[in-house]
């Protein structure tokens, strides 16, 4: 089997890449490791930035999306009760986010790719990378029992954190930055109105939490939690009795509960590698870094990097401009560092950290009230939050 790009992975990243390249008359090849219900059953984020609503757009997979997500043009913070409107359109001359659920996203993607006819290997087992560096890298796997290889020009690693890709290269050859932060969000889902048409960051005494919602009568919300907690401590009433304490009182009087759908407690965790791309493989989206889902960054950023890699082998296949291939890890990075920038500080400002003392808190809360109270600091909130553009490739 060739084709001239092999995805590993089938998440929203491969699949949105596959599906760019598809229409640009590139051929590709999607391998995954799990079923397609399993994909579709990770519960994820659900908030896309401009850049990303318009790659979607340009993917040709937004109807959906266009006709049921929701568009926000701000949000709220909230400090130990008093709440600040982020007004994203006003702030950024008119660009603004849109709620819409990553299973969603994924959904979508995965039927404009069946209809373009382009293949996808589910289930496919034990995903080798050889060759990497060299003229004709290639892809070994097993499916139905039976192995099987996949020949190639280039290879998106599109398989996230824990996925072959990351692991093909050299321990040596990467430099790793992370930052594993001392608690985790505990998520809960349910079929309930959103307390708010907008979301709710808010910081306590108890903790940080945030109100979110992937529809008009589908809520998600989150709790800070150390990182000793165990889901099954916490029963629906103790999770909206906590919930309540950490709102404002006004929101916490209208909030709707009900049954959970879904509970879980995610680790957060701030990671980068450099670089991206190694011979002839190129790291795209989890595989390559993670970012705390307070900024709402990590589809995003996947999508970003989806956008560089996506424009740069357009003009190696179109023009034949292959040296842009060696600008891909730079490109990617510029943009990653400041998405990791902006959620480390959305974290550091509304999250309770265990060990900060009295003066480190003060100096916390102080800096995240004088953003509030300036133009200039909404605005830079603003801008990071509905997504710093993406470069061009000349």
């Amino acid at each position: 089997m060739k084709t001239q790009v092999a995805i590993i992975g089938a998440g929203p990243s491969g699949l949105l890449l596959g599906q760019l390249l598809q229409r640009a008359g590139i051929d590709n090849v999607i391998l995954e490791r799990q079923s397609p219900d399993y994909v579709l059953g990770r519960i994820r984020a659900g908030v896309l930035e401009q850049g990303t609503v318009d790659l979607l757009r340009e993917a040709g997979a937004h109807a959906r999306m266009d006709a049921e997500g929701l568009p926000h043009d701000g949000f709220e913070l909230v400090l130990d009760g008093h709440r600040e409107r982020i007004d994203l359109k006003d702030l950024t001359g008119g660009k603004s986010v849109m709620v819409y659920g990553q299973t969603e996203v994924t959904r979508d993607l995965m039927e404009a790719r069946q209809a373009s006819g382009a293949l996808s290997i589910y289930e496919a087992g034990d995903v080798q990378l050889h060759e990497v560096q060299g003229e004709k890298p290639y892809v070994t796997f097993t499916k139905d029992g039976e192995a099987a290889r996949l020949d190639c020009d280039y290879i998106a690693g599109c398989d996230g954190f824990h996925g072959v890709s990351r692991q093909t290269i050299p321990a040596d050859r990467l430099k790793t930055y992370e930052r594993v932060y001392p608690f985790g969000w505990l998520g809960l889902l349910s079929d309930t109105p959103p307390v708010n048409h907008e979301l709710i960051y808010a910081s306590s005494e108890r903790g940080f939490s945030l109100s979110s919602m992937r529809s008009a009568t589908r809520s998600r919300y989150y709790l800070q939690v150390g990182l000793e907690e165990k889901v099954e401590d916490w029963s629906d009433a103790r999770f909206w009795d906590e919930l309540k304490r950490r709102l404002p009182a006004d929101a916490a009087a209208r909030l709707v509960t009900g049954p959970s759908l879904e509970k879980s407690i995610a680790p957060l965790r701030s990671f980068v590698v450099e670089p991206l791309q190694y011979g002839k493989l190129f790291l795209v989206g989890d595989a390559g870094h993670i970012v705390p889902p307070t900024g709402a960054k990590g589809l995003n950023l996947a999508a970003s990097d989806v956008d560089a890699l996506y424009r740069i082998l357009v003009k190696v296949y179109g023009e034949g401009r292959v040296e842009l291939l060696q600008r891909y890890s730079e490109v990617a990075l510029r943009r990653i560092w400041k998405a990791e920038r902006f959620s480390w500080w959305m974290t550091s400002m509304l999250h309770k950290f265990p060990d900060n003392d009295a003066f480190t808190q003060k100096m916390l809360d102080t800096e995240l009230a004088y953003f509030l109270d300036s133009l200039a600091g909404r605005t830079c909130i603003a801008e990071n939050y509905v997504g710093l553009p993406f470069e061009t490739i000349e």
